[in-house]
């Protein structure tokens, strides 16, 4: 094909009778549909396992994304396909058998006409075999990695390759679903966009900061599954039971290093032979003793220290077994010596490089919660001042108080609560009701309209003398006039003229 890319999942195996039941029944609740039908009891040799092998419709951490209808097309094709280590098709360990979709998230089982142009994510769920004969030991890590008290939790997961020969781009602007994607499948438009994407080399992103992915169509097919350490989705881990085994790692082993170790094979593996009956049987070796003819087996293990062999082993053989199992033994008891040895200096290292950052951690905390305290105590000083502040304003402008009163008044509110000089104030309006600045007023007020009043009436008693007096000079000056002789001149004016002249009201300033 002319494009490859990958994608993985969580693989959850089905367990053998004699491992934890509970696990097993709780891995297979919701995939079990998927498992292929093998008696696990007459078949110990395989190791049933299922797993949802991509989410469609949800880009991968390659920036690859496929979704319903080329899931359709290609689920299929993934029955009867290899799984590998790592993608390396030569190392085979199994073979896919059933294949199907389920939910995401719950892993329910879902049937093909449900999923046919739906736009949310779902899974793509696969079920296959694992030989145990070909890597028992691979075997027995898939199924340890399902322990969660095991080392190995969730450290393996499967992931599968698909072949393809085009693609598009679909153009996001957050996340990795491609429901509201804007899909571009203009060649012309694609190869432009070609540079951002991750399959190529690129960020994975424009530069106005959309997400783009590489949207897989047309000539898809699926070339298998690897398990591996690294894999491209969002789900990773391998689910499985515990193992009988009560035996604990030595120390911690990356995920990298478990494949690496299960995929190594070794030279003390016993490989049948064939004698002249063609029975299968253990390596031998042939010496001749006197007339006849020995055969004399190779001791592979302790085991074989047994009654019935040793009449056919050589005492050099025997000893030279013991010395090599010494050797070896020996050999292993100084390496994980050094290993103990190594951990542990490592581990004092940075205990000592723990206390030394506790101490200076423990040194600024102590500094900030000083500086903090200090900060705390400046401020409820200022909120003490500023209440005290407020406090004594409202009473000023309250009250008509003495420099003697505020010094009283100021000992009292000081360091009174809001609640205490509250009811303290309540308290003054009573014993300070004579030096309320808004009664004084009023008073004030009573007493200079009591004082208009009296000014009117004085006033008016005025008015009423002067004009008593004006009547009676007018009087007067009428019988004044009688008596006055006729040889006075006409333009002189007359007593009762002067008189109503001096008194006319407008020669008057009068002011209240």
């Amino acid at each position: 094909m002319k494009y490859h890319t990958s994608f993985s999942s969580v693989v959850k195996p089905l367990v053998p009778e004699y491992k934890d039941k509970f696990l097993a029944l709780a891995s297979l609740e919701n995939l079990g549909e998927f498992l292929p039908n093998i008696d696990t009891d007459k078949n110990v040799d395989v190791l049933p396992i299922a797993f949802n092998a991509c989410v469609v419709n949800r880009a991968n951490k390659n920036g690859d994304v496929i979704d319903a209808n080329t899931a359709i097309d290609i689920y299929k094709t993934f029955i009867n396909k290899p799984i590998n280590i790592e993608h390396n098709r030569e190392k085979l360990i199994g073979v896919i058998l059933t294949a199907g979709f389920s939910e995401f998230g719950t892993d329910q089982p879902i049937a093909e006409e449900q999923v046919v142009d739906k736009k949310e994510p779902f899974n793509i769920t696969l079920g296959g075999l694992v030989w145990k004969v070909v890597n028992t030991e691979l075997a027995a890590k898939i199924e340890e990695s399902s322990d969660p008290e095991s080392d190995l939790y969730m450290k393996i997961s499967a992931s599968w390759e698909l072949g393809f020969s085009d693609y598009e781009v679909a153009i996001v602007k957050e996340g990795n679903d491609i429901a509201e994607a804007q899909i571009v499948s203009a060649e012309k438009d694609v190869d432009s966009l070609k540079e951002y994407l991750k399959g190529f080399g690129g960020s994975g992103q424009l530069q106005d900061g959309r997400s783009v992915y590489r949207k897989v169509v047309n000539d898809v097919v699926a070339l298998g599954v690897g398990l591996t350490v690294t894999p491209a989705a969002e789900v990773k881990g391998l689910i499985s039971n515990k193992t009988l085994s009560e035996e604990e790692p030595s120390q911690e082993e990356s995920s990298a290093e478990i494949l690496e170790k299960v995929d190594k094979t070794t030279d003390s593996e016993t490989k049948p032979l064939e004698n002249e009956n063609k029975c299968s049987q253990l390596q031998e070796k042939t010496v001749a003793k006197d007339k006849g003819i020995i055969v004399m087996k190779e001791i592979k293990s302790i085991n074989d220290l047994n009654d019935d062999n040793l009449q056919q082993l050589s005492a050099s053989q025997v000893t030279d077994f013991i010395e090599e199992e010494l050797k070896k033994s020996s050999e292993k008891f100084a390496e994980e010596k050094r290993e103990v040895e190594t951990q542990l200096q490592a581990a004092n290292e940075n205990h000592k490089a723990l206390q030394g950052e506790h101490t200076e951690l423990k040194q600024q905390v102590d500094s900030l919660n000083e500086e903090l305290e200090k900060l705390r105590s400046e401020a409820a000083q200022k909120l003490a001042e500023e209440n005290f502040s407020r406090r004594m304003s409202v009473l000023d402008d309250t009250y008509s108080l003495t420099d003697g009163d505020r010094e009283v008044i100021a000992a009292d509110v000081k360091d009174m609560s809001d609640e205490d000089f509250e009811a303290y104030a309540k308290k003054l309006e009573v014993l300070l009701s004579a030096k309320n600045k808004e009664v004084i007023a009023k008073q004030a007020e009573e007493v200079a309209k009591q004082e208009q009043v009296e000014l009117t009436a004085s006033e008016a008693d005025s008015d009423e003398e002067a004009e008593e007096v004006v009547e009676d000079a007018i009087s007067q000056a009428e019988t004044d006039s009688q008596e006055i002789p006729a040889s006075v001149e006409a333009s002189e004016q007359t007593v009762y003229q002067k008189y109503k002249q001096a008194f006319n009201v407008e020669e008057f300033d009068i002011q209240v």
